[in-house]
């Protein structure tokens, strides 16, 4: 009968169902394979993460076995690299590092010079006994490292009166040497220390802990709570005045980049501890002078936080693929992170087995990927005129070769392929936009390398005691990240502002825009041989 279908078992017999039953249980095992399917290739991606590289570059030996796709693009890719000198070889080459120390160290480190002398009275010759002379020396260089040294810094000022006048019976005139006001008000804080200890926590990621320790080792009983105290009223009254100096000149800019990642906060008024704050970060783009990075923290990942940070701004923002960037203002145009595709193609031909990934359909769209990347490393140098024409006469056409190939391809919507496509498509005009103007980057990398010191340093931290403690954070890490993008030591920086910051706020009620990373001295700088 048509409506039944004979199943041989394991044994001999045969057994008669429905074909409804049959295309019911094939139904069931066609989604139990795709199950199966996911459930291995989350195995390999879980084994990859744990166990294989981080790096993301394309191995070499499955991009021999694909045809390149664009001869021409490939030929002028070539065809630039080879003028420019550059030397093609199948091996990443490594160079290779010195450890001659004139090679090593900067010119301007202090040098000790200690002489070692045979005592005179062991000169003598042992053939004529006569008294030897100096000929020649030989020098040894060695690195020294002095450990920090902790002392205390007694600041005495003199009062004068005149003895004349006192003498004679008139109103004796007092003078007193000019006092600077202290960092804190009727606290033993100096510039230097607060300074040291905002830089061991937001840039050598040293919890307030392990400092504790460090100080008790050097016979200084400072608590953590008193170092707390210090960074978050220091914070407050000095560095927030520049921070909110430097986001109005964020937000004149024209080309921003955004990202946010979590942030644990344990006492929240009202709430119990939260594992899901967050710290946005907002930041210029490669065309800025003097760049700035800006954190700042949120209880959630709403949109409202983006809009109510950029109120005012009005350009191009360089996001990931996160909606909420969408629904901001007409005015803030995003530009989507190809960085985030490639990453997702590059997943998709992990996720499948090592002797499947030679010309898979994931690789195809990782290699569109790459040679848009290609292209973009080779326009770098170029004036953002410049290189607006060499995209829409380069990238442009791999990018629409992409699309039509993305429409003819498909995938089950929960794979690591399918879910690269779905990105591809649902990010698509946003992620076009960096053909528009020669400003914008092909990627929000320079966001993500902005944000990396925080989650570095939650790892060592974890979390925020409070939520002053997260704004206080912001801040901090906002200064110390603006200064390092400006080639500021922020050491040098934090102790510049420190010293000059209580006394200049007394007179001055700019004072603020003065100590901003542009206006900071050259002894600031970090040296470069």
């Amino acid at each position: 009968m048509k409506n039944e279908v004979n199943i041989t078992t394991s044994s001999t017999e045969m057994m008669t169902i429905s074909r409804a039953e049959y295309e019911s249980l094939k139904a069931e095992r066609d989604e139990l394979n795709q199950k199966l399917d996911w459930l291995m290739e989350q195995v390999r991606l879980a084994k990859k993460k744990v166990y294989g590289t981080s790096s993301e570059q394309t191995k070499e030996e499955l991009v021999g076995q694909l045809s390149f796709m664009f001869d021409e693009t490939e030929a002028w890719l070539f065809t630039r690299r080879t003028a420019a000198g550059e030397t093609r070889v199948a091996t990443h080459p490594r160079q290779k590092r010195s450890s001659r120390v004139e090679e090593v160290l900067p010119e301007n480190i202090p040098v000790e010079v200690v002489e070692h002398r045979v005592p005179e009275s062991e000169r003598n010759c042992p053939e004529c006994g006569t008294l030897m002379t100096e000929i020649g020396t030989e020098v040894r260089r060695t690195l020294v490292m002095v450990p920090a040294q902790v002392k205390i810094r007694e600041d005495v000022y003199f009062t004068y009166a005149c003895q004349n006048c006192k003498q004679t019976g008139t109103e004796t005139p007092i003078l007193k040497a000019p006092k600077e006001p202290p960092l804190i008000s009727g606290s033993y804080a100096s510039p230097e220390a607060v300074a040291h200890i905002m830089v061991q926590k937001f840039v050598m990621y040293a919890p307030l802990y392990r400092q504790e320790q460090e100080w008790n080792r050097a016979g200084v009983m400072l608590s953590r709570q008193t170092m707390s105290n210090w960074v978050l009223r220091v914070a407050e009254d000095w560095l927030r005045p520049i921070y909110d100096h430097l986001h109005r000149q964020l937000l004149q800019r024209e080309v921003l980049h955004a990202d946010e990642t979590t942030l644990q906060v344990l006492k929240l008024e009202g709430q119990t501890a939260r594992s899901k704050c967050y710290m946005w970060l907002y930041r210029t783009g490669g065309d800025a002078e003097h760049p700035i990075v800006l954190y700042e923290y949120q209880q959630n990942r709403k949109a409202e936080n983006a809009e109510a940070f950029l109120k005012g701004f009005t350009g191009w923002l360089h996001a990931d693929g996160y909606s909420g960037y969408h629904r901001l203002p007409e005015n803030i145009r995003v530009v989507g992170c190809w960085a985030h595709l490639r990453r997702k193609f590059d997943e998709a031909v992990n996720a499948l087995p090592k002797e499947q990934q030679v010309g898979c359909t994931a690789l195809e769209g990782l290699q569109y990927c790459n040679i848009l990347s290609a292209i973009e490393k080779e326009l770098t140098d170029l004036p953002p005129e410049e290189r607006y024409i060499q995209r829409l006469a380069w990238s442009k056409p791999v990018m629409d070769a992409l699309l039509a190939w993305a429409s003819t391809n498909r995938a089950a919507p929960k794979s690591a392929l399918g879910k690269a496509l779905y990105y591809l498509r649902e990010q698509w005009p946003y992620l076009k936009r960096f053909l528009e103007d020669g400003r914008l980057e092909i990627s929000n990398n320079r966001a993500e390398r902005s944000i990396k010191p925080f989650v570095m340093g939650r790892k060592n931290w974890l979390f925020a005691n409070t939520e002053g403690g997260a704004q206080s954070s912001a801040i901090v890490y906002s200064l110390i990240e603006t200064a390092r993008e400006n080639n500021l030591d922020p050491y040098r920086y934090l102790v510049h502002v420190f010293s000059k910051a209580p006394g200049l706020a007394v007179t001055d009620k700019n004072w603020a825009a003065k100590l901003l990373p542009e206006n900071i001295p050259p002894e600031c700088c970090i040296t470069k041989k």
